[in-house]
């Protein structure tokens, strides 16, 4: 844990994941950060106003 902190989630992940294409594809899409800080932003949903 000391070396690769974030081994153990990402082989808990992959694990899960079905083992074909459609999983590899899922797997590179994960980002796993250790601490709290990172360089990911939120979503910003925007208000919908009716056009009524």
């Amino acid at each position: 844990m000391a070396k690769h902190p974030t081994a153990m989630i990402e082989m808990g992940v992959r694990g899960m994941l079905p083992k074909n294409r459609l999983g590899r594809a899922v797997y590179r899409n994960l980002y796993v950060y250790a601490g709290t800080e990172h360089e990911q932003t939120a979503q910003q949903p925007k208000l919908h106003t009716p056009t009524r």
